[in-house]
């Protein structure tokens, strides 16, 4: 991040490359901020980078204190989703079961609703449904990850032994950067002990945006992919692989070869995992043409359904083509990995980079999906909520939705229903229907759009207020499983042919359902 300054004004350029966003505001505010000279703090105040990357001993119990009761007090918290005490929360990180238990950790900020000076926090569970908070765990706090412990992955070594390999994140004082993918060891114990060195270093050819490294397990040997930027300023995946058990040493193999499109100016968050044996990578391009493989957000998640992985090669043979993981409006850095059980497993950010949240103004952004498992079926790659999530449903009742809306108690729910002909459903709303989110089917066409446009709270408006989707309408019928929690929903479409997610920030009250055309619907309310 780059900052310049003159005697009235402040500019924060964002921190990702090629981005042109900006913001200004007036200094004496700025002043005032950090003089403690305010009686609330206002959290929608850009930060600089001194902010952003000082020590978290600095921060003291009054400020701590504020920003907890801040947090606690949204009404925007969800309530079955995983989410930051406080601050901000990213991608997913380290998805593993290891120990008895799933351990997902997670980017996070603790001191601000911003990207700052980043550690992973840790969730586990013995379900994937209710998650116990192990608090922070990884620290950037050695000279390889001075500026941040940014995203990567997890694989056990023993079962005791859990393998951590991520990115530091360091700047020099001339704000250059460099990217280290560094190894940690968790204990059973909850220990960590990080390795003394890098166990690899960015290679020539490519620009420190080199981060995200993805260990996994190919027919008995141990590789990682991380994402990349060339020096020609293109996206790539990297492909890299162990030379011991103990995966203390690592060395490169070569570019991996996916795909003969132009990636965009930069890949993060690759995943590559085996459902059934077939490779299926994920991966975020950023940057990527809209010819290649059209999307809405700011960024897309992709991926691709291979029919082999060739290391010796470096690549993925007779790749279909580009498709988004994800049709709502926010949805990023999805980890997935495959389980003992023989599920692939994944979980996504529900949020994007470079947009900020209406809980910014809270102390707080960003909550992870819930944990979907990944199938294939007749070529298609299918997502839905595991089957634990189940155990989550509550005070069972059959609803008749028509043009009166109909109250639900709370918005943590699940809304099952069959559609048939074109409909227009209202989420979201208030009792006289001049609020909502609406999701429009066409059953000729086979398109599903989501609006929310008609909410009191809106961002992010220059990337549009409608997402759509198609799905196969052969059958004359449309399953649709909604998942609302207070400020996001998670449409699936088909048991999983497509997906829908996204941030749904209203008023408390607004905890109506409609519909244009009368249709039966199975709703559950949802545990905490």
């Amino acid at each position: 991040m780059n900052n310049y300054q003159t005697f009235d004004t402040v500019y924060i350029f964002n921190y990702k490359p090629f981005s042109k966003v900006c913001q200004a505001f007036d200094i004496k505010n700025f002043l005032a901020y950090n003089l403690g000279m305010t009686n609330k703090t206002d959290y929608t105040l850009p930060w600089t980078s001194p902010e952003r990357y000082r020590s978290y001993a600095s921060y003291d119990k009054a400020y701590t204190d504020e920003l907890t009761a801040s947090v606690a007090a949204s009404t925007y918290k969800t309530t079955y989703h995983i989410q930051p005490k406080t601050g901000l929360l990213n991608d997913p990180n380290g998805f593993s079961f290891f120990n008895g238990k799933y351990h997902l950790f997670y980017q996070v900020f603790p001191y601000g609703p911003v990207h700052g000076l980043k550690s992973w926090g840790l969730m586990t569970s013995t379900d994937l449904i209710h998650w116990q908070d192990e608090g922070l765990k990884l620290f950037p706090d050695t000279v390889y990850d001075s500026h941040g412990a940014y995203s990567g992955s997890a694989l056990p070594l023993s079962n005791d032994q859990l393998f951590l390999f991520y990115t530091g994140n360091t700047r020099g004082a001339d704000k250059s950067r460099a990217a280290y993918q560094n190894g940690a060891i968790y204990s059973a114990s909850g220990e960590i002990k990080k390795f003394d060195r890098p166990l690899l270093t960015t290679p020539k050819g490519y620009t420190d945006h080199f981060r995200d490294p993805m260990i996994f397990d190919y027919q008995g040997d141990k590789y990682a992919i991380i994402g990349a930027q060339t020096a020609e300023l293109q996206g790539a995946v990297v492909l890299a692989h162990a030379n011991d058990t103990n995966l203390t040493s690592w060395d490169y193999s070569k570019q991996l070869a996916f795909t003969n499109q132009d990636m965009g100016y930069m890949i993060e968050c690759p995943n590559l995992v085996f459902i059934d044996q077939t490779p299926v990578l994920l991966f975020c391009p950023q940057g990527l043409d809209q010819s290649v493989c059209a999307y809405d957000n700011i960024f897309p998640n992709m991926y691709v359904i291979a029919d082999a992985f060739d290391p010796e090669a470096s690549s993925l043979t007779n790749t279909s083509a580009l498709h988004n993981l994800d049709d709502g409006f926010e949805v990023y850095a999805t980890q997935a990995f495959n389980a003992p059980d023989g599920r692939v497993l994944a979980s996504s950010w529900l949020g994007l980079p470079d947009l900020d949240d209406p809980s910014l103004a809270d102390g707080w952004q960003g909550i992870l999906s819930l944990v979907k498992e990944l199938t294939l079926k007749n070529g298609k790659l299918y997502q839905y909520p595991v089957a634990e999530t189940l155990s989550l449903r509550q005070n069972q009742e059959q609803i008749n939705l028509s043009d009166t809306p109909t109250a639900s108690p709370t918005n943590s729910y699940e809304l099952e229903l069959e559609i048939t002909s074109d409909n227009e459903l209202y989420l979201f709303a208030n009792a006289d229907k001049t609020s909502y989110v609406i999701l429009s089917v066409d059953m000729l066409n086979g398109t599903l759009t989501l609006n929310r446009e008609h909410l009191p709270v809106n961002w992010a408006e220059s990337y549009g207020h409608t997402r759509s989707t198609t799905f196969d309408n052969t059958t004359g019928t449309v399953k649709l499983n909604l998942f609302a929690d207070t400020s996001s929903l998670e449409i699936f479409i088909n048991n999983g042919e497509k997906v829908m997610s996204s941030r749904i920030f209203t008023a408390p009250e607004n905890t109506y359902l409609a519909a244009k055309s009368d249709v039966t619907a199975t709703l559950w309310q949802l545990k905490k």
